[in-house]
């Protein structure tokens, strides 16, 4: 291929036609499920391809099912405290423990409790006891010849033990199929391995290894190889002959070196390439040699989601096993959704229950963006004919996580910090059933998210440019009919961020004026955005000559990657940012860095964990530990 050339998209197939395509392709090779037997005692979780039936009973005998006496039950009759009867040992009854065998002439057995002994070999009951009393019969757990598990089950633990039981010792399953991974790419490189300009470590396929296991799969990963066609050609044709499924895992779009589609337009049978996903576009499906191939694209998050919709299902289809339908919640919308009319688009949310409704939120929607599923609750799926939904409307969540651990979040959605993150793993720690969620949206978005009841707390800092105080003026101004509280005694230093030695000689805002000098900026309506325009208002400097001030980044460490990576000589954020990522810093002023809370939840069992965690020794150690905090008495201040 020349180096000019590009891939075109065959396609732009909705999700269900590519499947359809796909899996009727498939059908034609009739290659799907393969048997093997096994040890019963290694069956765990895998799929029965027929009915077990028992090879004998359970138990197998006539059993106690007590410990005591075993005795005639004829015997017996008549007795009572008045007229107790009297019997003698090997003659009229024997001692018996749980799970001992009865044999005639005995045919009961009388507990231990109910037994009074006159002397050693003789006893007397006072009341009699009825044939087969405590005793479990042959077959009372399981008849030889009965069904003990069906066909197409996923066999547990117990499952095990009733097949022992019944004296199952091999067992017929679903052979696991064998999926081969190859990752692509000249770019990429082992975690271990020394980073470079250019070079990114390969995650996808360690990633691909683990939901292949979880599926019930054997994954197979192959060395990385280069984009080099006639090097992935022979890789593809060697995984064909050695697995059952082969996924190729990059090379999949449309660039000059991405020669996936072509390989298997040439060596096989290319069904799909384009799928109207987003992220995920440029799935390939395809067979080679009677073998199910699929691209499946670079970026972390198509990758993840394009294996869920393709890969999982064919080895379920594998193992003769449906997919289950996965749960689904359905939640209000905090924002507004932009979709495209090109695509069906899978949307990372996340979810927390405020009072008694469930709020959806969306993460960050970049195809490349790992950590967003990482915190994700949850996939907000938009039809490709919706253009959008509306902040408010009630949507159907696909849950990533467990309902349980959702109702039990403290959602927070506001301004960034890494105490966030601090907090999130003492709750984890400390309280088993509580987890803190963060959302960053700046102070203004965490006010305005109190406003919609989307949250139980919003962390804001926000400078009040007539008076210098933080917070309250923009609460009263903004909640003017709600009820809060202000959770204060955390105060934060906030500072230019520099590269290492400071090369520009960064002093004083008037700095950033110079036209050598290249700023990043956090969104509008962050208290750091705040921050930074009221020192420039104050000091009459045009914002508009600073090189860089549209450029925006959500969080602190987003600013201090940009100036870490050369992209940036500086931004303003916090100083343990600074410190945590080896930069520079120069003071601007210690800010409130307050909680904002509706009243109503303030004495809740979550937010007293919450606010006992602030107060604890942990916490302040932490906070010395980062650098750049203040700490002073927690207090609730009503607003």
């Amino acid at each position: 291929m020349k180096k000019f050339d590009r891939n075109i998209y065959l396609s732009n197939m909705e999700l269900h036609e590519a499947k359809k395509l796909f899996f009727d392709e498939i059908d034609k090779i009739n290659k799907y499920v393969s048997t093997e037997t096994i040890p019963t005692i290694d069956s765990m979780g895998r799929i029965t391809t027929r009915a077990v039936f028992a090879n004998s009973s359970s138990p197998h005998y006539n059993a106690s099912a007590m410990d005591g006496i075993c005795v005639k039950a004829s015997s017996t009759y008549g007795a009572d405290e008045r007229n107790p009867v009297k019997l003698l040992l090997n003659e009229d009854f024997i001692y018996v423990d749980t799970g001992d065998p009865i044999m005639p002439p005995y045919d009961a057995v009388i507990m231990i409790e109910d037994v009074m002994e006159i002397d050693n070999n003789n006893v007397k009951i006072m009341k009699p006891a009825y044939p087969w009393q405590h005793i479990r019969p042959v077959g009372e757990d399981m008849v030889a010849g009965e069904m003990i598990i069906p066909s197409f089950k996923r066999i547990h633990p117990v499952d095990i033990g009733a097949m022992l039981c019944g004296q199952v010792l091999e067992v017929e399953v679903s052979k696991r199929p064998m999926v081969g991974l190859i990752p692509t790419g000249t770019e990429i490189v082992e975690p271990h391995d020394e980073l470079s300009p250019g070079k990114i470590i390969e995650s996808n396929s360690r990633v691909f290894e683990n939901l292949v296991k979880e599926y019930g799969g054997i994954s197979n990963r192959y060395p990385p190889v280069i984009d080099n066609m006639n090097l992935i050609e022979k890789a593809i044709l060697r995984a064909c002959d050695e697995n059952d499924i082969v996924i190729i895992n990059a090379g999949s779009s449309a660039g000059t070196e991405d020669y996936t589609s072509t390989i298997i337009k040439n060596i096989g049978k290319l069904l799909v390439h384009g799928i109207a996903i987003k992220p995920g576009k440029p799935t390939i499906l395809g067979i080679v040699n009677d073998t199910p191939v699929i691209g499946i694209p670079g970026y972390p998050v198509s990758a993840f989601l394009s294996f869920e919709e393709f890969v999982k299902p064919l080895v379920h289809k594998f193992l003769s096993l449906k997919d289950k339908k996965k749960k689904l919640l359905k939640a209000t919308l905090s924002k507004k959704i932009v979709s495209s009319l090109k695509h069906k688009e899978f949307v990372r949310m996340k979810i927390g229950k405020v009072e008694d409704k469930f709020i959806a939120t969306p993460l960050n929607r970049g195809a490349g963006v790992t950590m967003s599923l990482v915190r994700a609750d949850g996939i907000l799926k938009i039809p490709q004919e919706l253009e959008g939904i509306q902040g408010g409307k009630t949507v159907e969540v696909e849950l990533l996580k467990d309902k349980n651990e959702i109702e039990n979040t403290i959602v927070s959605i506001g301004s960034h910090d890494l105490i966030l993150d601090i907090l999130s793993n003492i709750i984890s720690k400390t309280h088993n059933n509580i987890f803190l969620s963060s959302a960053h949206v700046g102070s203004l978005g965490g006010i305005m998210s109190m406003k919609r009841g989307e949250a139980h707390m919003a962390p804001i800092h926000l400078l009040d440019e007539l008076t210098g105080t933080y917070n309250e003026s923009y609460i009263k101004k903004y909640l003017k009919n709600k009820d809060m509280v202000l959770i204060k005694g955390i105060k934060r230093q906030q500072g230019f961020i520099l590269q290492k030695n400071n090369p520009k000689n960064i002093k004083v805002f008037e700095d950033l004026l110079n036209k050598d000098l290249v700023f990043v900026n956090r969104q509008k309506g962050s208290g750091t955005r705040v921050l930074l325009d009221y020192n420039l208002k104050k000091l009459g400097l045009d914002s508009s000559l600073i090189r860089g001030y549209e450029r925006e980044m959500t969080t602190h460490m987003n600013v201090a990657s940009c100036v870490l990576s050369g992209s940036a000589h500086v931004g303003v954020g916090v100083k343990s940012v600074a410190n945590t990522m080896n930069l520079d810093f120069i003071p601007i002023g210690l800010e409130d860095y307050d909680f904002l809370v509706p009243k109503k939840f303030i004495d809740t069992h979550m937010i007293n964990n919450f606010i006992s965690i602030l107060k604890s020794q942990e916490f302040k150690d932490e906070l010395e530990n980062l650098g750049g905090y203040e700490m002073e008495d927690i207090q609730i201040v009503e607003v």
